[in-house]
This record gives C-alpha cells, sequence and structure tokens, in this order.
C-alpha cells in the first residue's frame, strides 16, 4: 500500500523543542545531548518514523526512556514533530534527515537501547533494491550503535523482506538468533504500533516481526566519517556478509 501524502500541521504550533535537522547536528553526537533534562536515561531510536505514532505512544508509555524519530521526508518529519509538541512530550525529538547518516556515521559505539524499523519501504524492483533501509551496511552499523542486549525490532508486510534481512542481520554476528513478536489486540483505533500496522492488518495482510537482541560480540564495522566540507556520500559498497547458513525461522 502506497503512503499517502503529510498534513500540515497547525503553522501556529511551535516545533523548536521537538524537530531538528539531521545537517545541524555535530559529528559524531551523542544523542544524551539532545535531553539534558534525562542523561542517563536509555535511548530508542525509531527509523521512518511516518506519521509518529509509534513514536508519541512509547514516548507516553515509557516517560523513563527518552526516543528519537528520523524521517527523511521533511512533511512527515513536521508532522512527527507535531504529534510530540501536541502532547507536550520531553522525553522525544524528531530529527528530519537520513537514518543511514544518522545510525552510520553520527550515533557512537553501543549508545542505544532500542532500534525500530517498522515497514520500510520495500523497493519491489530489482534495480531499487539497493535503496532498502534493511541492508547488509545499515545492519552492521546498527550492531555497532547498539549496546549489548539492546534490540532490533523489524516489522514489515513483505515477507520477502522480512526473512532476507534476518539472514543479513544473522551475518552481522552481532545478534542472537530472532525472536519472534506477538501482535498486540488493539482496544481502539490508534492501539497499534504505528499506522501502516492499522492499515495492514484492517485489510486482512499478514505482518511478520521479529526482534534481534544485541549479544557483546565486537561489530564488524567501525564509525564512518564523512568527508569534511563536501556532505556526506554513502559508498558504493559497505559491509559485505559472509556465507551463512542461517535459516530464518517459520513466520506467520
Amino acid at each position: 500500500m502506497p503512503r499517502r501524502g503529510a498534513k500540515k500541521p497547525d503553522p501556529s504550533l511551535d516545533l523548536s523543542r521537538h524537530l531538528l535537522r539531521l545537517a545541524d547536528l555535530p559529528v559524531p553526537c551523542d544523542p544524551a545531548a539532545l535531553f539534558p533534562d534525562r542523561p542517563a536515561a536509555p535511548l530508542e531510536l525509531e527509523v521512518g518514523s511516518g506519521k509518529g505514532l509509534f513514536l508519541a505512544t512509547a514516548a507516553t508509555s515509557r516517560p523513563d526512556h527518552a526516543f528519537l524519530g528520523i524521517e527523511i521526508a521533511t512533511g512527515y518529519a513536521r508532522l512527527c514533530a507535531a504529534r510530540l509538541a501536541r502532547a507536550g512530550l520531553t522525553n522525544a525529538r524528531m530529527i528530519q534527515g537520513d537514518g543511514g547518516f544518522l545510525v552510520g556515521s553520527v550515533i557512537p559505539d553501543r549508545r542505544l537501547a532500542a532500534v525500530h524499523v517498522y515497514f520500510p519501504d520495500p523497493w519491489w524492483k530489482a534495480r531499487h533494491k539497493k535503496r532498502r533501509v534493511l541492508s547488509a551496511a545499515f545492519l552492521a552499523q546498527v550492531g555497532r550503535v547498539l549496546a549489548p542486549a539492546g534490540k532490533l525490532h523489524i516489522w514489515t508486510d513483505v515477507e520477502e523482506y522480512f526473512l532476507e534481512s534476518l539472514v543479513l542481520a544473522a551475518a552481522t554476528g552481532c545478534f542472537a538468533a530472532p525472536e519472534e513478536e506477538p501482535p498486540g489486540l488493539p482496544a481502539h483505533d490508534l492501539d497499534y504500533r504505528t499506522h501502516f500496522e492499522r492499515r495492514t492488518r484492517l485489510a486482512g495482510a499478514p505482518v511478520w516481526r521479529a526482534a534481534l537482541v544485541r549479544t557483546d560480540s565486537p561489530a564488524p564495522v567501525a564509525r564512518i566519517e564523512p568527508p569534511p566540507a563536501t556532505g556526506f556520500v554513502p559508498p558504493a559498497t559497505g559491509f559485505v556478509p559472509p556465507a551463512t547458513g542461517f535459516v530464518p525461522p517459520a513466520t506467520g
């Protein structure tokens, strides 16, 4: 199902405390610096926040954690920030920019308690698959930024993408065997993890879910230092997974 256009937030709403531009952050940047009132709070990151339902719900239900969302589409980033601002959430902030750059170059080693990737664009055409968020290079960098016992949460409505992602994650050597995450039982219209989950489940389509726990093994990559004064240009190649005999679990 294609993503719908983002609605414009109320122009009178002050987003200054909740919306950041990735281009304005130092490289590297400890995310704790973005939450000076809670420097010791466990930090969680959502890559591709869409309309911000997960970010707002998680920040409300876990006030002892700090949450960052990143969204490359400016309209959706503003929509997410507006949702956080209306709720008065001080433990969540939205970043507009490229999640791959944030994870690969900005966040220091072993800094996050969780990374959430929900319903990423599957980029169906073969020539476009290199644009998928859950690539070998990205998953290796997630292994770098997650602290031991931290979790990577992956949900998608595309089985092929899900199984491929589990294989690539296993090949990093950073994660324990995936744990299946059971679906929740929604009590009302917004009682879903994301808006896309709601649309998918109401349409009767399946969702594949897994949580991967970070082990204490070393990450196979280092933080990528972008070229000075030229802007970050993603490398043509990144982490190349070794041959693996990993067999994804049966899912439904």
